[in-house]
């Protein structure tokens, strides 16, 4: 059962807030908002996956099967085990592409946009961090890059430099940043798809 993670960001810690079931989210999640380099991403890995990698693992499971014994046999159970991996990621990749809906950063040119590197100082512990705002497949919380749709991310899309803003998180607790600065930036096509 694939599981998807509500990542949060506080500056020092990263906190796993819910994790919930895909086939549970609500209607909003019937399509994921993506940008047109995350849909390419997608489209590249999805194209190496069933075009040169699924033919090398099919032939490494033949390979390993032909050494006997499947009870006992490490290779072929961990060839299976890539194939499999392989498949998954594939039905993901598709199912991703399926379902997107194209969106583009409309921000203006002082506010918090998708891709913009946003300076916070964060109240609560007096400590300073810049985060990139990103879309889901891209976060990666420990790279300073938050989802658009991570309580953090959603609180400062639209805002802009010296606003103060309540960041309420999934489990009932806020926290208070103010925006220091915003670097406007574009979708250069850095961090991997999730």
């Amino acid at each position: 059962l694939a599981f998807a993670a509500r990542l949060c960001y506080t500056g020092r810690t990263v906190h796993v807030l819910r994790r919930a079931p895909l086939e549970n989210q609500g209607s909003d999640s019937m399509h994921n908002e993506l940008t047109e380099q995350d849909l390419e991403m997608m489209r590249k890995e999805l194209d190496h996956r069933k075009l040169e990698l699924m033919p090398e693992l099919i032939e490494e499971v033949k390979r390993t099967r032909a050494f006997g014994d499947l009870s006992e046999n490490f290779e072929y159970k961990a060839a299976k085990q890539a194939q499999n991996r392989n498949r998954s990621r594939i039905r993901y990749l598709e199912r991703m592409i399926k379902n997107a809906r194209v969106i583009e950063d409309t921000s203006a040119a002082d506010e918090v946009g998708l891709f913009d590197k946003v300076e916070l100082y964060f109240e609560d512990d007096g400590e300073t961090d810049t985060i990139q705002v990103v879309t889901s497949v891209r976060c990666d919380p420990l790279q300073g890059r938050i989802s658009r749709d991570a309580p953090l991310g959603r609180a400062v899309l639209g805002k802009k430099q010296g606003d103060r803003v309540q960041v309420a998180t999934e489990d009932g607790d806020s926290y208070t940043v103010v925006v220091r600065a915003i670097t406007k930036g574009q979708d250069d096509g850095t961090g991997s798809i999730l």
